[in-house]
C-alpha cells in the first residue's frame, strides 16, 4: 500500500497546505515538521509559481512572497531532502505543468522520489493529457492525483477509474459546496474506484472540518493556514500547529 493511501487508514485524514518559502525555507522545514506532529496525514507542498491559475488570492500572494524570497523548485527539494526523516507523514507536491516541464519531467519525478515524496497535484493537466506526466510519475512510484469537482458530471466516473493515491475534489465557483453534493460525488468516485475522497471546499473552521468529513475520507486546509502564516510571518510555527491540532480534533 503506497504513504498516500496508508494515510486514510486511521480515520479521517487531514491534508494541510503549505506554500514553500513563504517566509522563507527555513520556516517552511519547520513547518513541515511540526504539522507532521500536530495531527497531518498528508502535507501538500506549494512550488511557487507566477500565474497559478487555481488559486486564490492568499496562495497567489504567498507565491509571489516566496518567489521574491528567491525560492527556486532545487532549493526546494534540498529543503524537504535535508528534514524529510524528520516528518511523520506523507508529502504531496501541489504545482503546474509549466514548472514541471521547464525543469524536466524525468528528472523533476526522480528528485520527488529522492526526497521522499509520494505525489504530486498538477490542477492544468487535463485527464485527456495526464500520460504527459503519468508516465515519468509510474516510473519513479510518484502518484499523480486526480482532481475532480461536483460538476464535473460524466467525468467523474472516467477520471475516477483511472485515479491513483486518493481523488482531489474541489468546489466549483458554483455554490455547491453542500453536504449532499459532495456525499454523491463520493458516491460516483466509489462506484468504480475503492479509494479515498479528499475535500479542498475553502475550508477554514474546526465546524466546517468536522460537517464536511462526515461525507469524505479526508479533507484539504490550504488557504486558512497560508493565511496565518502571512499574518505571523517566521513567528507562524505554533499558531500554525495549534490550527492544525484544532482541525484534526474536529474531524477525529
Amino acid at each position: 500500500m503506497s504513504d498516500i493511501k496508508k494515510a486514510f487508514e486511521n480515520g479521517k485524514a487531514l491534508i494541510p497546505f503549505v506554500t514553500a518559502g513563504d517566509p522563507d525555507l527555513a520556516v517552511t522545514q519547520k513547518l513541515l515538521i511540526e504539522m507532521s506532529k500536530c495531527g497531518a496525514d498528508i502535507i501538500e507542498i506549494g512550488i511557487p509559481f507566477s500565474d497559478p491559475i487555481a488559486e486564490g488570492v492568499a496562495i497567489q500572494e504567498a507565491d509571489l512572497r516566496s518567489l521574491a524570497a528567491g525560492t527556486t523548485t532545487d532549493k526546494i527539494f534540498n529543503a524537504v531532502k535535508e528534514v524529510r526523516s524528520d516528518i511523520k507523514c506523507a508529502l504531496a507536491i501541489m504545482t503546474y505543468m509549466n514548472p514541471i516541464f521547464v525543469y524536466g519531467t524525468d528528472k523533476f519525478m526522480s528528485k520527488c522520489s529522492e526526497c521522499g515524496i509520494s505525489a504530486v497535484i498538477v490542477p492544468d493537466t487535463p485527464f485527456e493529457e495526464k500520460s504527459e506526466l503519468s508516465v515519468a510519475c509510474d516510473k519513479y512510484g510518484i502518484e499523480l492525483i486526480s482532481m475532480i469537482s461536483p460538476t464535473s458530471n460524466d467525468r467523474i466516473k472516467m477520471i475516477s477509474k483511472e485515479a491513483q493515491g486518493f481523488v482531489y475534489c474541489i468546489s466549483s465557483t458554483e455554490a455547491s459546496a453542500k453536504a449532499v453534493d459532495i456525499g454523491k460525488t463520493v458516491s460516483l468516485v466509489k462506484s468504480v474506484n475503492d479509494i479515498p475522497c479528499a475535500i479542498d471546499f475553502d475550508i477554514s473552521t474546526a465546524q466546517q472540518a468536522k460537517e464536511m468529513a462526515q461525507s469524505a475520507d479526508g479533507i484539504i486546509v490550504s488557504s486558512a493556514i497560508v493565511k496565518i502564516v502571512a499574518k505571523y510571518g517566521k513567528d507562524c510555527i505554533a499558531p500554525v500547529c495549534d490550527y492544525v491540532k484544532s482541525m484534526k480534533e474536529a474531524i477525529s
